[in-house]
């Protein structure tokens, strides 16, 4: 059974940083394309961030460029996105997404994690 589990959500302040974390189980996850996204409450899902199966290549939002970093850890089954400078912009769900670049069409998504920037 695959699983895809976010943490690290929480409340912040403007300016403060949060750690995400992505445990998969349940698949190869080297072979799996992952990204984050986030929906904000009324707003469409958006992609933040996105990572290659080897962690070579990442891609960004315009939106976070400069603020945010993807990375990951094949021996732990893990993506994390690191997000510093935060702003009240930020403030919505994150998503984790895996792709298996195997079979394209095998998708699995996380239940979500809460991030909020309020002073």
């Amino acid at each position: 059974q695959v699983q895809v589990v976010e943490s690290g959500g929480g409340l912040v302040q403007p300016g403060g940083s949060l750690r995400l974390s992505c445990a998969t189980s349940g698949l190869t996850f080297s072979n799996y394309l992952m990204r984050w996204y986030r929906q904000a409450p009324g707003k469409e899902r958006e992609l933040v961030a996105s990572i290659t199966t080897d962690g070579i290549s990442r891609n960004y939002a315009d939106s976070v460029k400069g603020r945010f970093t993807i990375s990951r850890d094949n021996a732990k089954k893990t993506v994390y996105l690191q997000m510093n400078s935060l702003k009240p912009e930020d403030t919505a769900v994150y998503y984790c997404y895996a792709q298996s670049q195997i079979v394209r069409s095998l998708v699995y998504w996380g239940q979500g994690t809460q991030v909020t920037v309020s002073s």
